[in-house]
């Protein structure tokens, strides 16, 4: 059975859990894949340049944008991050399933062009629990966790025109509620159909 690779396009805001849940779920499907972002923000530690991110040059990164090569991109906390189009274009053609962990404006482009995707927000339980979160990471400065919890109300905001949204209090909940997500729109009649028509007089 042949379809178009589907769109899960992933957002919440910093410290939420949605890069976790991304890297779990992709463990478990073997027709999904997460689409690498480039970025201009460095490495931090742990993170391998093709795994984690494609790390890239502001230069660079505005010759892609000047050459129309992503098919979302945007500014995020002082970096910039984008998608690939031929990244998303290949792997749809191919039937794959694509998973992407991208902010609430690379989003809002996604939602303009690609009306069958799907879209989902991840919350956190609380601000405290998300501010303990950040902290526990270790990686920013104080100041820089305060700009990040101001950004996530209104992150959280936009959630509201999200097709799901999955509240990661107990991780384990949280990835079974992904995954439903996942299996559901796989099965969709629409999708099934498009695959199947050829098979059946439907």
């Amino acid at each position: 059975m042949k379809r178009e690779g589907i769109l899960f396009v992933i957002s919440a805001p910093s410290g939420a859990g949605k890069t976790t849940l991304c890297k779990e779920v992709i463990d478990i499907f073997p027709n999904l894949r997460h689409s690498v972002s480039y970025t201009t923000r460095s490495a931090r530690p742990g993170e391998v340049h093709g795994r984690d991110y494609f790390f890239v040059s502001l230069d660079e990164f505005k010759g892609m944008v000047a050459a129309d090569e992503f098919a979302e991109w945007a500014e995020v906390h002082g970096n910039f991050y984008g998608t690939a189009l031929k990244t998303l274009e290949d792997y749809r053609a191919q039937g794959i399933d694509v998973i992407l962990d991208i902010d609430c404006q690379g989003a809002h482009q996604l939602k303009k062009k690609y009306q069958g995707a799907v879209y989902l927000f991840v919350l956190p339980p609380s601000y405290q629990e998300l501010r303990r979160r950040l902290d526990c990471r270790s990686l920013d400065a104080p100041e820089v966790i305060d700009r990040r919890i101001e950004a996530a109300a209104g992150e959280i905001r936009e959630s509201r025109w999200y097709d799901y949204i999955i509240v990661n209090d107990v991780f384990s909940k949280a990835v079974e509620e992904l995954k439903s997500v996942l299996i559901a729109e796989q099965c969709k009649t629409t999708r099934v159909l498009a695959g199947v028509s050829e098979l059946f007089d439907i």
